[in-house]
């Protein structure tokens, strides 16, 4: 039995790991990590919980959880465990971090578009980028998983196939994306109350979403060259879930059967990418509860354009399901256990 320990269990994405790990065959919660509610009952914080999780609030302590756990989950703000990680705690346990913390193998990349100072540079070379399609062999070996953000993830698979096989011009390259107000997490924001988000949609982040350069940087590797993008993410008013609508010039001579053999070759053999049959576009009410991502390319003939097309949900494989996903590969288990979700509709 995996002894799992969530620091941040009470966030959306900490809340989803606990729901994940207590239907998990081979995992078991020793600690909930939170430091708004240390001591009280972590069900009084999630009324879903009631009856089903007893234990209390703990808070955040990795040097005495590293010695009791198997692997630790941070599901923490951007720098909080670039600020406490060391030697001793990935000497005695696997973690994955749900933050941008170790995403990113710039260092000043990462601090000028987080606007946070790095402060554990020697770990980051160390770090296994989790997204488990494209890094499940390294992520096999690995202590510390930096887990993908929600929309680096929609976005990479979705677009990832023509990358790889050079169809699409990538200085062409635009991705539109909506998300429900999940993404913005738990804490009270004026911008994410209801009567601000409801019967509205918004653009944000606009050319300085912290997402882009890791999505670029994950297209890069792709690519075997520098791939610098438009990305441009909107609020919709919906608890969860990620659509993601990219736009690229095809290269001369690149036709839509090959367009659509590139995306069946490469999810062939992945559980959880879903490649929808042809004229049928992603919705994300399709895939709300689970860990897939749903994926389709449309060209336009007309204009010599594809449309590159996914869906997902943002807690979910977007955060916490792929959190349980890349354990599930660091401890040799079926990489679905866990996770065998059917996407709840309506």
């Amino acid at each position: 039995m995996i002894k799992a320990g969530i620091i941040g269990s009470t966030g959306y994405a900490g809340q989803e790991l606990v729901r994940l790990l207590l239907q998990h065959k081979e995992a078991q919660i020793i600690w909930y990590g939170s430091r708004s509610y240390v001591g009280e009952k972590f069900r009084s914080v999630f009324g879903n919980m009631f009856q089903i999780v007893e234990d209390l609030c703990q808070k955040d302590d990795l040097h005495t959880l590293c010695r009791e756990a198997d692997v630790i989950f941070t599901a923490t703000p951007q720098g909080y465990l670039a600020s406490v990680l060391e030697e001793d705690i990935l000497s005695h346990c696997k973690v994955i971090d749900l933050s941008a913390d170790f995403r990113i193998k710039d260092v000043d990349v990462y601090e000028k578009w987080y606007g946070i100072h790095h402060e554990s540079r020697q770990f980051i070379e160390e770090a296994v980028y989790g997204l488990c399609e494209l890094n499940r062999e390294q992520i096999k070996g690995a202590r510390l998983i930096a887990n993908p953000g929600c929309y680096p993830t929609c976005s990479t698979l979705a677009i990832y196939p023509l990358v790889k096989n050079h169809y699409i011009e990538t200085k062409t390259l635009v991705i539109d994306a909506k998300s429900g107000t999940s993404g913005a997490g738990r804490g009270a924001k004026v911008p994410n109350l209801y009567c601000e988000v409801n019967e509205n949609i918004k653009a944000y982040g606009v050319t300085s979403h912290r997402h882009t350069p890791e999505i670029e940087e994950q297209l890069s590797y792709a690519a075997g060259e520098p791939v610098v993008l438009n990305f441009t993410p909107h609020l919709v008013p919906m608890n969860r879930g990620i659509l993601i609508t990219a736009y690229a010039d095809l290269k001369p001579g690149v036709t839509p059967d090959m367009v659509r053999q590139a995306y069946t070759e490469c999810y062939r053999d992945e559980y959880f990418v879903r490649v929808l049959d042809e004229g049928v576009c992603p919705e994300t009410r399709w895939v709300e509860g689970s860990n897939f991502v749903d994926v389709c390319p449309r060209v336009d003939t007309r204009t010599g354009r594809v449309i590159m097309m996914g869906a997902m949900d943002n807690i979910t494989k977007g955060a916490a399901g792929q959190a349980v996903q890349n354990m599930n590969i660091l401890f040799g288990l079926d990489e679905t256990e866990g996770l065998r979700l059917v996407p709840v509709f309506p």
